[in-house]
């Protein structure tokens, strides 16, 4: 069996073409062509089957009823034309006595034109199957010595008839060859289509805002927000997924308020060693031996603090609209007062909801490793892309690119490119970043214009 190629003939350039677009290319195009939201999709899938229907049932209508109706009718305004012609031919009643009879029993306006010839056939522009089937059945009846025009006239249709020396012209309604049910078929069909697709589509939309709600909730608990309100709607397996997430979202905080009080006891655990500890090396003088273990005692603190911020992250803080202006400005003059070179440039007064301190502990790791590292930091603030977007550069050494990553793991410090002596837990950019995806953001890290390292941080609005 030969192939399809072998068997039709390719037109020119369709081989170009099929190599230009191949399989992946067309399904991204579709993917472009369909509605990105759900709604819209379901509309789509509502859409199609619809319309396809329409035209399925308009094309039987068409085939079937509308042309043998039409077909039958002008047969019968055929069979009474050729009747009409056959009396006056005849003479066996007087011409006034035919044309009475056809204007009262047949419904046909007609006049005799002595010596007058036939007009010229007048065919619709896009064809029309009245005027085919009427032509096609008074040829079949009286041959080629008539003309039909169904265009010149809106309601009527005008028939001439070659009778030798007389010229029959008839003026027929055009009633007698349409039948009212096409009309009525068509708004019937047309019409509870629509009232149709209103239904589903409103039933749809209230399926659909159950989904979107969901997604808001997730959003809002993923930003650390409240869902106060929320509550499972919609179809059985919407509810179901609403369900599982409020279970989820119970265990997250439960596992959160786990991990806080673990951590939490275990400060309270070491801080009171780490007291008794100092109180005792306080009493034992000033030898170079005490000093060091001074530091080392300071430094365990410093630690069991940082473990405990890490641990606590954002808490059980609830977001509350905040004046982020104010907020940077108090960030920024802490900063200031222990020494820090700070360069403040914000675009616009800003006003969101926020976690407050957990917002402002995220800032102030970012200023901190800045201002360790650097002589000078620089932060901009302005509303980009969407969302809240502050950068925070310094003029320090920098992070090399393959590295910026590894820097956000807990309790990783790149010593390669960072002083040692003044690190601290390597867990300022983990508690940065762990803030900006509380509040639905991030952080990321690169290049600095100032020579060193920027930290972008980005909320959405």
């Amino acid at each position: 069996m030969s192939s399809y190629e072998d068997r039709f003939e390719r037109p020119a350039g369709m081989e170009d073409l099929s190599l230009s677009l191949g399989r992946p290319e067309r399904l991204s195009l579709l993917k472009r062509l369909l509605p990105r939201g759900f709604l819209g999709r379901s509309v789509l899938i509502l859409l199609l089957p619809l319309v396809l229907l329409q035209v399925i049932s308009a094309w039987v209508f068409y085939d079937r009823h509308y042309d043998t109706t039409t077909w039958r009718l002008a047969q019968g305004l055929a069979g009474d034309v050729e009747m009409m012609v056959r009396l006056l031919q005849s003479g066996e009643m007087p011409q006034s006595e035919v044309l009475s009879l056809a204007q009262h029993i047949f419904w046909l306006q007609a006049e005799l034109i002595p010596g007058a010839e036939l007009s010229e056939s007048v065919e619709p522009r896009l064809g029309s199957i009245l005027h085919e089937r009427l032509e096609t059945a008074l040829m079949e009846r009286l041959g080629p010595r008539f003309t039909v025009d169904t265009v010149s006239l809106p309601r009527d249709v005008i028939i001439e008839v070659n009778l030798g020396r007389e010229l029959l012209v008839m003026d027929v309604s055009r009633k007698r060859l349409f039948s009212v049910t096409t009309y009525i078929f068509l708004m019937w069909m047309v019409g509870s289509s629509i009232v149709l697709f209103v239904v589903a589509f409103l039933v749809m939309r209230i399926q659909v805002r159950a989904i979107t709600r969901l997604a808001q909730a997730a959003d809002s608990f993923g930003r650390g927000g409240d869902l106060t309100g929320f509550r499972p709607e919609g179809a059985d397996e919407v509810r179901q997924a609403a369900a599982a997430f409020l279970q989820m979202r119970e265990r997250i905080k439960r596992q959160i308020q786990q991990r806080t009080t673990v951590l939490a006891g275990v400060s309270h655990d070491l801080r009171t060693p780490l007291t008794r500890m100092k109180l005792e090396l306080a009493m034992l003088g000033g030898a170079p031996e005490i000093e060091s273990l001074k530091q080392d005692v300071q430094q365990m603190e410093r630690m069991v603090d940082g473990y405990l911020a890490f641990a606590r992250g954002e808490g059980g803080e609830e977001a509350k609209l905040t004046n982020l202006s104010d907020l940077i400005r108090r960030v920024v003059a802490d900063a200031r007062r222990e020494g820090a070179t700070v360069d403040l440039h914000m675009e616009q007064p800003i006003t969101l909801p926020l976690k407050r301190e957990a917002f402002r502990r995220c800032l102030t790791n970012l200023l901190v490793n800045g201002v360790r590292y650097g002589n000078m930091v620089s932060l901009r603030v302005g509303l980009r892309h969407g969302g809240l977007e502050i950068l925070v550069d310094d003029d320090g050494p920098g992070i090399p690119e393959e590295r910026r990553e590894e820097v956000f793991k807990p309790f990783v410090r790149l010593e390669e490119s960072r002083n040692p002596e003044t690190g601290g837990t390597g867990l300022g950019l983990t508690i940065a970043r762990d803030v900006a995806r509380g509040h639905g953001g991030d952080l990321t890290l690169d290049d600095s214009p100032l020579g060193g390292l920027r930290a972008r941080l980005w909320f959405p609005i």
